[in-house]
């Protein structure tokens, strides 16, 4: 078996945009993987056009290999955009063998350490405050942030995770970490700031009771010093976890030890060797791995080591089903799984796109267990919506 193509799809998923790779064989089996990087779509798939002549005529089985090869393509830049491509190309490349062998990747990768995943609801609010076209209830008022709250209760799921929602009319979300104008940059958090949080996490507390998990996600938005000022505000909410963005190891290790609020980190790392100085450091309490960053193998060690440092993972998981597909066969096949994101409120494009859809139930995932990743990309609906240009993503 060999390449013969290899080709990379943006699409247009209404309030942000997936990236796709396609990689066909001589034998007629054709891979999926998935590359989604919001902010960055024709970056990702320019890289991954240039990883394609080392591909072409090789066989896709052998994915260490071609992963060895896109590895030292990319030797001299051989994180972000470029990392991320080749992520794509091998997530294809291991649908094709689990393909070939008529088998699930679970089944590839060893078989399963569990029968279904504990999931939770992401970016709770979030959506619904910056796209009001999604048709989904407005966040106008704190009202609205407790509804929300009953609304997350009453569908099964037994955690949420949001933003700082800023409900108004129109309503918002506080990104500055992503953009924003002159006196963005300074990432504090003001009284203000901290009496608005106090308010929108205790709202939701209300409004879901004692027993089920909250998560708040600070991003990028503030500095260690603001961060340690969230998280001890927080401890009498219990949260599942405070979620940040730090390219700091020792940042984060002061901000894990300044509170008892559990912390999670590590969704743009890419492989072993970023997150090492993390685990190294004790930095958070759980760690994130983006699976169609780091490719299924890559991940999959990533895991391996965070469980020599008793540490558990939660795969970050914001984008389309495939990487639902993708993300729940890697919590197959490890033994140290603490949750996975994703995304209940969604455009009906998102379900359009694949020929199969996660079994979700009470908040839980079955694991995938049909041939490849358990479902494929609708091709047809692929190429009739093209990304055209940025929109923007938080």
């Amino acid at each position: 078996m060999k390449i013969t193509n290899v080709e990379a799809f943006v699409f247009d998923a209404g309030w942000q945009s997936w990236t796709f790779v396609k990689v066909s064989t001589d034998e007629g089996l054709a891979g999926w993987g998935e590359c989604s990087v919001p902010r960055g779509p024709f970056a990702v798939a320019g890289a991954v056009e240039d990883i394609k002549n080392i591909l072409v005529g090789t066989d896709p089985r052998a994915y260490e290999m071609r992963f060895a090869d896109m590895a030292r393509l990319n030797i001299q830049g051989p994180l972000g955009v470029r990392a991320q491509a080749a992520a794509g190309v091998e997530l294809a490349l291991i649908d094709i063998k689990a393909r070939a062998l008529g088998i699930s990747v679970v089944e590839l990768f060893g078989g399963p350490t569990r029968d279904d995943l504990r999931l939770y609801w992401s970016h709770c609010g979030t959506t619904r405050a910056l796209y009001p076209e999604m048709g989904k209830p407005p966040i106008r008022t704190m009202a609205d942030v407790h509804a929300l709250g009953k609304e997350v209760a009453a569908s099964g799921y037994t955690a949420l995770k949001t933003n700082i929602l800023l409900p108004g009319n129109p309503s918002s979300a506080h990104f500055h970490g992503f953009g924003g104008g002159p006196g963005t940059t300074d990432q504090v958090a003001d009284n203000a700031m901290l009496s608005h949080i106090d308010t929108l996490i205790g709202t939701f507390r209300d409004a879901v009771g004692p027993r089920i998990d909250i998560c708040l996600d600070l991003n990028f938005n503030f500095k260690p010093e603001s961060c340690i000022r969230i998280a001890r505000l927080l401890e009498p909410y219990k949260l599942m976890w405070l979620e940040i963005d730090m390219y700091s190891p020792e940042a984060m290790r002061d901000i894990r030890n300044s509170s008892r609020t559990p912390i999670c980190t590590g969704e743009n790392f890419i492989y072993m060797r970023e997150f090492l100085p993390y685990f190294q450091n004790r930095s958070a309490d759980v760690f994130m791995v983006d699976v169609p960053w780091v490719g299924f193998s890559q991940a999959k060690k990533v895991g391996e080591l965070a469980q020599i440092f008793e540490f558990n993972m939660a795969p970050h998981n914001y984008y389309s089903h495939l990487s639902t597909f993708i993300s729940a066969s890697l919590c197959a096949v490890l033994p140290n799984v603490h949750i996975m994101e994703t995304d209940v409120d969604e455009l009906p494009i998102k379900s359009e796109l694949m020929t199969n859809l996660p079994e979700i139930a009470n908040g839980r995932m079955k694991i995938p267990t049909g041939p490849g990743w358990g479902t494929e990309i609708r091709e047809d609906v692929l190429r009739a919506h093209p990304w055209k240009k940025a929109k923007g993503a938080w």
